[in-house]
């Protein structure tokens, strides 16, 4: 397997993957939002603000990770969320996710970002280091649905600690639907 942080060329690819994914898992509606929500990191974020992870084998897609900027108007620290992460559906449970994960939190280590954050299962994302944090902690963008969920981590030798905002993220996450 090869991990890459290009993902030029392949723009069509991820987001299908994304969408098949998603549609085997949650059905085509699910699948079809988060398609949508892809293409849209990948169209309108400004380079600056995105990163995006792949995984291959044989020169084939078979998973991808985005990190996008939060912004916090209070804080001077640069903060990334992870969403979404896909791995190829027969490709699931074989540590894919887990090496790409690694991967993507080391690249941003190395890049000078502070802290990673995400919004998932606290099961899976602890295996990177994600713990679970609160939103009077670390404000997310939209009220969540799943606060249980929220999950950071500091990529540097200081404590994640509190995190002053409000918070804002990209225009492609930018609905209460990812929240």
């Amino acid at each position: 397997m090869e991990l890459s942080k290009s993902h030029k060329g392949r723009e069509h690819e991820i987001a299908e993957l994304f969408m098949a994914t998603f549609s085997a898992s949650e059905g085509t509606d699910e699948g079809q939002l988060i398609g949508d929500l892809a293409s849209g990191l990948l169209r309108e974020t400004p380079a600056e603000d995105l990163y995006v992870f792949t995984a291959l084998a044989d020169n084939v897609l078979i998973g991808a990770i985005f990190f996008s900027r939060l912004r916090f108007d209070g804080d001077p620290r640069t903060v990334f969320v992870l969403a979404p992460v896909a791995v190829k559906t027969d490709q699931q449970g074989q540590g894919v996710g887990q090496r790409l994960l690694s991967f993507g939190l080391e690249a941003l280590r190395g890049e000078g970002v502070d802290i990673a954050l995400t919004y998932g299962d606290p099961n899976y994302y602890s295996k990177v280091g994600f713990r679970q944090i609160t939103e009077t902690d670390v404000p997310a963008p939209f009220t969540l649905n799943h606060p249980e969920g929220w999950l950071g981590q500091s990529l540097t030798d200081q404590p994640l600690g509190s995190v002053t905002g409000p918070s804002r993220c990209v225009a492609a996450l930018n609905d209460p639907a990812f929240w």
